[in-house]
């Protein structure tokens, strides 16, 4: 709970320091590995903050033509593209954007690879080395029996003429782990795949890499990828999202009411449903400054938003002081699939966007209004 500078809630901030301070690990890793190192998107698209990110990372990654464009346009540098399936009617105008492009099955790569490689442009494909880390969130294993993430060892038996449109391979299995779970990935991934590598130019070993988390193993992330470089010859590319921008956004909301019943419940102006979908999602806790676990100080609320969807809850939280209508409550590491998912579901307004600069200046970089709800609409 806080009062910082009053402003209109409920709006996100990007804080400078703390993301420039993240860029710095990554940059770290890119020299002690020779690896290059991509933003991923899908988790972070803020394109006002591109011009210091190019500063420190080698380019973007994209799931779609959108992102593409958009990575190509704000980031230059190197712009990569995957997607389960490439739709005929978007192709030739992703290849005016994407250096990479990964596709998902070798029925796509005999479909497009062609084109892409008259094009100039570098072709890999997706695999699946069958071997699931991911134990909290099976909503993000692309691992799991019946994915359709990726192409299989089996199906790629016999297809030579095809694995030889291929420039590079791309596995992503990992969500908020540590480099031990790419280190046994890797183990798995070497053994099915590694007789393809030889002639490659490239491996791509995806994102959910929590690099600059504190406890985050750096110098075993560096031994895989040095491995791979050292036995192959290859270029390795990593594309983390949230490493990019872990602790380093905020979103700041405000108590609208106290409701009672059975417990106390903290109406916010900020939506879970609308605002941070993956607390719904994965689901994820987020923290909250100033407050902690359920009884560990003197009062407990449960953090709720204003739509009609009953389950839009973000947990429950205890405060030192008792919170009244008017005050503000901060949620922390509020800058990654946040933004990228909010919604208007119900008429909820989108939160505004700021920076907060290494002055410690707060600008308005981004105010949303109705007509970004009823654009949505027909």
């Amino acid at each position: 709970m806080g009062r910082m500078e009053e402003l209109r809630t409920p709006y996100f901030y990007v804080d400078e320091r703390r993301l420039k301070k993240n860029l710095e690990v990554l940059r770290q890793v890119a020299q002690e590995s020779g690896c290059r190192i991509l933003l991923a998107q899908k988790a972070f698209s803020m394109f006002s903050c591109y011009p210091l990110l190019r500063r420190y990372l080698a380019g973007t990654t994209a799931s779609g033509l959108y992102e593409a464009r958009l990575g190509w346009e704000e980031f230059g540098g190197e712009t990569h593209v995957y997607s389960p399936a490439y739709r005929e009617e978007e192709f030739q105008e992703l290849l005016g954007y994407a250096d990479h492009i990964s596709f998902n099955s070798l029925t796509q790569v005999r479909k497009y690879a062609q084109r892409a490689r008259q094009a100039g442009k570098s072709v890999g494909l997706r695999v699946n080395p069958q071997c699931s880390t991911q134990k909290d969130h099976a909503i993000y294993d692309p691992c799991a029996p019946g994915s359709r993430l990726g192409a299989r060892a089996d199906q790629l038996e016999g297809q030579e003429e095809l694995i030889a449109l291929l420039d590079g391979l791309h596995f992503h299995t990992l969500c908020e782990q540590n480099s031990d779970d790419l280190e046994v990935t890797a183990r798995a991934f070497e053994e099915k795949f590694g007789k393809y590598l030889r002639g490659m130019k490239w491996l791509n070993l995806g994102g959910g890499h929590h690099i600059t988390r504190e406890d985050y193993d750096i110098p075993r992330l560096v031994s895989v990828i040095r491995g791979f470089r050292e036995r192959y010859g290859l270029e390795v590319y990593l594309e983390p999202g949230e490493a990019v921008v872990l602790n380093a956004g905020f979103l700041v909301s405000r108590v609208e009411e106290i409701v009672s019943n059975d417990l106390e419940i903290a109406v916010l102006d900020t939506s879970a449903a609308c605002h941070m979908p993956d607390v719904l999602e994965m689901p994820y806790r987020p923290p909250v400054q100033g407050a902690g676990k359920p009884g560990e100080y003197a009062y407990t609320y449960r953090l709720a938003g204003p739509t009609c969807l009953a389950g839009d809850v973000m947990g429950d939280y205890s405060f030192p002081q008792p919170l009244k209508e008017g005050d503000q409550v901060i949620f922390e590491d509020m800058a990654l699939y946040t933004m990228v998912k909010t919604n208007t579901f119900n008429g909820m307004p989108l939160p505004d966007i700021r920076w907060l600069g290494e002055d410690g200046r707060m600008r308005l970089v981004k105010r949303f209004g109705y007509e970004d709800f009823k654009g949505r609409l027909s």
